[in-house]
C-alpha cells in the first residue's frame, strides 16, 4: 500500500548539483522541499566523489571554477573551510609522446620532430590555398583551419571516442563556435612554429586565455560540496527520499497541485504532493512517466545520451605521473582520458605512497564496454595503462568501476527540435512544471551553470512567474576557463554566453 502522502511547496527530481542548488536556496527563503534521487547513498549526481577503501575518486574531474559571483559565493558559503588551491597540468598523449598543453617549442620538436612538423605545415598551407568549398562537417572546418595532418594528430581520435559518431557526420557549426579564441590546433600550430624558429615570442601562456593556471578544489573531492548541500537542506527542516525513483507526476487540475509517486528500491510507493515540480531527471524520462502523457512523448523518448564509465586502479608509486589529467589521443587503445586523483588533492589517497587513477571510458548504455565485467575492465584499463607507458601492472593493487549512465545528452541532427517540442508543451501546459540542470534540459551544461538554472527556477518560484529565462543560461569555451574567478556579478556572464554542442549532420559528405 502507498505510504501516507505528504505536502510541500515544490518536489525535486534529482540531487544533483542543479536539483540540490535549487532546494537550498528555496529552504533559505522558507518554502519547504522534498527531493527525490535514485542513488541509495550519494547525492551529487555526476559531480559525486565515490570512495572505495579509503581512495577517493570523481565521475570524470570537476574544477570549481566559475565567472558567476553568485555562484562562487554559495560554494564559499557551503564550504567555508574546505577549498584548497590546486596546480592545473593536463598533457596530450600522441604516438607515445606526452604534450603539454599549450605546446612547448622544444618539446614540440623532440616530439613531433623535424619531419613531421614540416608535414604539418604543408598541410596546413594546402587546406589554406585549396580548402573545401562547402564545408558541412566538423572534420572539413577543422582541416580547413588547421590541416589535415593535424586534424588527424589533435582532434579525430579523442573527439570521435568522446561523441561516438564520425567527425565527418558532425555540424560543422560545433566546430566554428567550439573551437575559437585558443583552440588545440592554434597551439599546436603555435608549437611547431616555434619548433621551426618562426615564431620567438616568449610562450609565457598569456596568449591562452582559456587555460587556468590553477584552481580551486574540496580536498576530499566535489563530493564534499553536494553532501554539504544535503546538509544544509535537512537542517533546514526538509527532506530527500533516496533510493527513490519517479514513478508518475500528475496534475491535479481541481486542487491545483501535483501528484508525486515515487519508488523505492523495495517496489513500495513514497506519496507527495506539491505546489512546484522541478526536474532535473533526464528530459526523457520525465516526459514518460507524467501524466496524461504528453502529445510530444515520442520527441521526448528520440533524445539520446553518451554514457560513461571510469575504472579507478589503486597502484603502488611514490610519483606515477604528475598531471590532473591526460587527454589520450591513440586509437590503440580505447580509454579516452586518464585523471590522477592524488593530483587533484593528496587527501583523495588514503597512503601517499599509492596513487589513485581513473581511466575513463565513453560508451553507450548496454554496448561492450558498458556489459563487461568490473573484473574484465579493470584488466582492459591495467593493460592499456601499461601499453601507454604508465605504469608497470605488476604495481596495481586494486581497481574499481563506476558506471554513470546519461553523463552527456547527445546532439543529433534532431535534438533540438525534439527539445524545443517537449519544452514547448509542458512549459505550456504546466505553468509550475521547471527544468533543470545538464539531462533536465538537455544541454552540455558544466557544473556552475546547472547551479545557475537551479538559482534562476528558485526565484521565478519566489516571484510566482517565469521572470528569468533558465534557458539562457550556457556557456562557451571561452567563459569556463578565461579571467578571474566570480569576476562578473550575477547572471549576467552566464545569460550572454552559449555553448555550443555537436551536431550530427544530416547529408553525410566525406571530409
Amino acid at each position: 500500500m502507498p505510504r501516507a502522502s505528504h505536502h510541500v511547496d515544490v518536489a525535486i527530481i534529482g540531487a544533483g548539483p542543479a536539483g540540490l542548488t535549487a532546494g537550498y536556496m528555496l529552504g533559505k527563503q522558507g518554502f519547504t522541499v522534498t527531493l527525490i534521487e535514485k542513488d541509495p547513498e550519494q547525492v551529487g549526481g555526476i559531480s559525486r566523489t565515490v570512495e572505495h577503501q579509503g581512495f577517493r575518486f570523481d565521475i570524470g574531474g570537476h574544477r570549481f571554477f566559475s565567472k558567476s559571483r553568485e555562484v562562487v559565493d554559495l560554494w564559499n558559503e557551503l564550504l567555508p573551510d574546505d577549498f584548497i588551491e590546486r596546480p592545473r597540468m593536463s598533457r596530450i598523449y600522441y604516438r607515445g609522446k606526452y604534450y603539454s598543453y599549450p605546446l612547448r617549442a622544444f618539446e614540440a620538436l623532440r616530439n613531433l620532430g623535424l619531419w613531421q612538423s614540416t608535414l604539418c605545415m604543408a598541410s596546413f598551407f594546402r587546406w589554406k590555398l585549396f580548402p573545401h568549398k562547402e564545408v558541412k562537417s566538423f572534420e572539413q572546418w577543422v582541416v580547413n583551419q588547421f590541416g589535415a595532418r593535424l586534424f588527424g594528430i589533435f582532434f579525430k581520435t579523442y573527439t570521435e571516442k568522446v561523441w561516438g559518431m564520425p567527425c565527418d557526420e558532425m555540424s560543422a557549426d560545433w566546430a566554428a563556435q567550439r573551437i575559437k579564441g585558443l583552440s588545440l590546433g592554434k597551439a599546436v600550430w603555435d608549437g611547431v612554429r616555434r619548433s621551426l624558429g618562426l615564431n620567438k615570442r616568449p610562450n609565457d601562456g598569456m596568449q591562452a586565455k582559456t587555460l587556468l593556471e590553477s584552481f580551486r578544489y574540496p580536498r576530499k573531492g566535489p563530493g564534499m560540496m553536494w553532501d554539504a548541500a544535503r546538509d544544509r537542506i535537512l537542517e533546514q527542516g526538509n527532506s530527500l527520499l533516496m533510493g527513490h525513483m519517479l514513478h508518475q507526476l500528475s496534475w491535479d487540475e481541481t486542487a491545483g497541485l501535483w501528484r508525486v509517486a515515487a519508488m523505492g528500491r523495495d517496489g513500495r510507493l513514497a506519496m507527495l504532493t506539491a505546489d512546484h515540480v522541478i526536474s532535473s531527471a533526464p528530459m526523457r524520462e520525465l516526459a514518460s512517466r507524467i501524466h496524461p502523457l504528453p502529445a510530444t512523448l515520442s520527441d521526448a523518448m528520440a533524445l539520446h545520451y553518451r554514457d560513461f564509465l571510469t575504472v579507478a586502479l589503486m597502484i603502488r608509486s611514490d610519483d606515477l605521473f604528475p598531471d590532473n589529467w591526460i587527454y589520450i589521443h591513440d586509437d590503440r587503445v580505447q580509454v579516452g582520458r586518464i585523471q590522477n586523483f592524488r593530483s587533484w588533492s593528496p587527501e583523495m589517497v588514503p597512503d601517499p605512497a599509492l596513487a589513485c587513477v581513473g581511466l575513463e571510458y565513453f560508451c553507450f548504455e548496454g554496448d561492450g564496454l558498458w556489459s563487461s565485467s568490473d573484473e574484465d575492465l579493470v584488466a582492459l584499463a591495467t593493460r592499456e595503462l601499461a601499453q601507454l607507458g604508465l605504469c608497470d601492472p605488476a604495481a596495481v593493487v586494486g581497481g574499481a568501476v563506476v558506471r554513470q549512465e546519461k553523463a552527456y545528452p547527445v546532439y543529433d541532427d534532431d535534438y533540438a527540435a525534439h527539445v524545443a517540442a517537449v519544452r514547448g508543451e509542458l512549459e505550456a501546459r504546466y505553468p509550475t512544471l521547471h527544468f533543470v540542470g545538464r539531462n533536465g534540459m538537455h544541454r552540455y551544461n558544466n557544473q556552475d551553470h546547472a547551479m545557475m538554472t537551479a538559482m534562476l527556477t528558485a526565484r521565478n518560484i519566489a516571484a510566482g512567474a517565469r521572470r528569468h529565462d533558465v534557458w539562457a543560461v550556457n556557456e562557451d569555451a571561452e567563459y569556463h576557463e578565461a579571467g578571474s574567478e566570480g569576476d562578473d556579478a550575477g547572471v549576467a556572464a552566464a545569460l550572454r554566453s552559449e555553448r555550443a554542442v555537436p551536431t550530427r549532420i544530416a547529408d553525410r559528405k566525406a571530409a
